[in-house]
């Protein structure tokens, strides 16, 4: 067996577990942030959709499909970084990474979107059992991939640059919970910038299962949400979804990084 297969093999085990581990962490830890965010989101209002009440309402599709969606997220990442990175010359690794990123996104989402929907339903007390369907579970499919894709894009290039450069200013290979003070900045900035796809994604996967598919394209629920709300309307839930971000950030990346080096010293035993 080659170095290069046992290498591939090794990465996608370990991005398998740290990925699933990290994910599921966020996730629990931080679902009431994002209960209170989704609530914010919705066309019926934050008190109608629950308020304050119940925010670990919908914890249980997450804790079902968040270990799947992380790992097949980092197994595609890791997997296409670890092949084409040393066939790509450095100074276009950033390209490379957002590229990686993309597709990674558009792999996870194939778990996240059914799963996002079932939760965010139930977050909001709208979950009819009557509704759930195939066609309802990936209407949203593309306005979640063209809320994630922009967010790693901006994510994960900066992750990898701002780890590039604090390696280089201390001049050793940084910490996990460095790299998880990197991917927590990176994370805060994209999340900011990221708002009103993740309006729109909200507000889709919120909507009537049955209703008029013409009102679930974008533009149409972006020129909805700019009427009803104005332009604060397409940043609801911000103070939320930053904080999530930034925290989750931060849990995630430590994690990662973390199971990411044991199974690394592990590997040096055998």
């Amino acid at each position: 067996m080659s170095l290069e297969t046992t290498d591939t093999k090794f990465t996608f085990t370990v991005s398998l577990i740290a990925g699933g581990l990290a994910g599921t962490s966020v996730d629990v830890i931080l679902h009431p942030l994002d209960t209170l965010k989704t609530r914010l989101q919705s066309k019926q209002g934050f008190a109608k959709s629950g308020g304050f009440s119940n925010l670990y309402k919908g914890i249980l599709p997450i804790i079902i499909g968040s270990a799947p969606t992380a790992s097949l997220f980092f197994v595609t990442y890791e997997g296409i970084k670890n092949i084409t990175q040393c066939r790509v010359p450095e100074k276009y690794h950033s390209f490379l990474h957002m590229g990686s990123a993309s597709l990674a996104e558009m792999v996870a989402c194939l778990i996240r979107v059914p799963v996002e929907v079932i939760k965010q339903r139930r977050q909001v007390s709208m979950l009819d059992r009557q509704d759930i369907n195939l066609r309802l579970l990936y209407s949203c499919y593309w306005s979640t991939v063209l809320r994630d894709m922009p967010f790693s894009l901006i994510q994960f290039p900066m992750w990898e640059y701002f780890k590039k450069v604090w390696s280089l200013h201390i001049d050793r290979e940084i910490l996990p919970i460095e790299s998880a003070i990197c991917g927590a900045i990176a994370g805060g900035i994209s999340a900011t910038a990221t708002t009103p796809l993740d309006v729109i994604k909200t507000r889709i996967m919120l909507s009537h299962g049955n209703g008029n598919t013409s009102k679930l394209k974008i533009l149409y629920v972006l020129k909805d949400i700019y009427r009803d709300k104005g332009f604060h309307g397409l940043f609801a839930g911000v103070g939320p979804r930053v904080m999530y971000i930034i925290m989750g950030g931060f849990i995630f990346f430590g994690t990662y990084e973390k199971v990411k080096t044991i199974g690394m010293k592990y590997c040096l035993y055998l």
